[in-house]
């Protein structure tokens, strides 16, 4: 069976509140072996927690602050939230962090100072930090080059930009997140990525979101990973067998 790796799934969620057990032991039966699961703020740390210790071979754990819950009045105790975890135990990354204009651009110099601060946090802990980045790889790209001394690795999350922002991102040692964008019939992702070699490349579901066709307006579980598989590999003219070799690697060196 083909194996991959589901880097970014938010199996926690709510929406997988009916059937949570059974989706993650679809996804495995799917030879999907490992499922990361990325923070969003304090809400959702027991939660993540909890499935993580349900499935400890196939969930792992990330700790951060999404820039989505970065608010005025609560950031400052959320990151040391965030920081109290980080000293309790090891992760296997931190986030999702990063920049989001889409929803709010009031919050922009809290969100700048919140990923800032958990870009240091990844290079003193040598984990790998997960970057959310909508609407903001400008500004997400500047707080990067800033704090990379060497030390800072990690997956640019549901990649969307153009060839020269995946290049630059590259250049600074992270890697492509692709998700189920990817299989959408107006994306530009198949042409940029034909120009991106493969071992750049993390798959992702970005669950219970995004789902790939041919799941659109449905909820998406990591299972369905393997879409966006497919989708890679018609894109990029490689049997399955090797994205799946290839992007399961590249995600067992990003997260080792």
């Amino acid at each position: 069976m083909i194996q991959l790796i589901d880097t970014h799934a938010h199996l926690y969620s709510g929406k997988f509140d009916a059937d949570r057990s059974h989706m993650v032991q679809r996804a495995i039966d799917a030879g999907i072996i490992r499922m990361y699961l990325p923070n969003i703020d304090t809400e959702s740390i027991d939660g993540m927690m909890a499935l993580e210790a349900a499935f400890p071979e196939h969930c792992f754990a990330m700790m951060g602050l999404h820039p989505s819950s970065v608010q005025p009045d609560t950031y400052e105790s959320e990151l040391k939230t965030v920081e109290k975890w980080l000293g309790e135990r090891t992760w296997a990354g931190i986030g999702e962090t990063g920049i989001d204009l889409y929803w709010d651009k009031t919050t922009l110099a809290i969100q700048q100072i919140s990923f800032a601060r958990q870009c240091e946090w990844a290079k003193e802990l040598g984990r790998p930090i997960i970057i959310h980045s909508r609407e903001a790889n400008r500004e997400a790209l500047d707080i990067v080059k800033n704090a990379q001394d060497g030390r800072l690795r990690g997956i640019f999350h549901c990649f969307s930009g153009t060839l020269d922002e995946a290049r630059e991102m590259i250049d600074l040692g992270f890697m492509l997140g692709i998700g189920g964008t990817l299989t959408y019939p107006k994306s530009e992702l198949p042409n940029i990525l034909r120009e991106i070699p493969l071992h750049h490349i993390v798959l992702e579901t970005d669950a219970p979101y995004l789902p790939p066709v041919p799941h659109r307006g449905k909820r998406n579980e990591s299972a369905f990973i393997r879409h966006t598989a497919e989708a890679l590999s018609e894109a990029k003219v490689l049997p399955m067998a090797e994205i799946a070799r290839t992007t399961t690697a590249n995600a067992l060196r990003m997260f080792a």
